[in-house]
């Protein structure tokens, strides 16, 4: 065996050029950290969503942004995805994943607003029948 198969002993998952987690990376703390920010933001939506604390069409909007500020904070303290070096392909398969999610939305969208175009009109149908 060479020496750089013994490199990580405890950690026999990690994969080709991953580091471990330090013991001070994702500790309790940071869980904590998270765990207040996510309650903070759900009850925020549920505030905002229930009350006339903001304009009635900006409530969509608010609860967007929020719902965003939330995803945010999965990835950060939860799953540990951040901008480091050594976490580029974490970032990349995450904006591979978004990409996709935005392009089964905006087709979805596109097709169901182009549907009713693309229908037969109904006087046309009755006379097939």
């Amino acid at each position: 065996m060479s020496e750089g198969e013994h490199q990580f002993p405890h950690h026999a998952d990690t994969g080709p050029g991953e580091q471990p987690l330090e013991p001070s990376e994702g500790g309790a703390r940071s869980y904590l950290i998270g765990l207040g920010l996510a309650i903070l933001l759900t009850i925020a939506s549920f505030f905002f969503a229930g009350s006339d604390a903001i304009w009635g069409p900006a409530i969509p909007i608010a609860l967007i942004v929020l719902a965003i500020a939330q995803m945010g904070v999965h990835l950060v303290f939860f799953l540990h995805i951040t901008t480091a070096p050594d976490h580029t392909n974490n970032v990349m398969a995450l904006a591979f994943g978004v990409l996709i999610v935005f392009l089964v939305i905006g087709g979805s969208v596109w097709i169901m607003s182009h549907l009713n175009a693309n229908m037969m009109p109904t006087a046309a149908m009755m006379q097939m029948r």
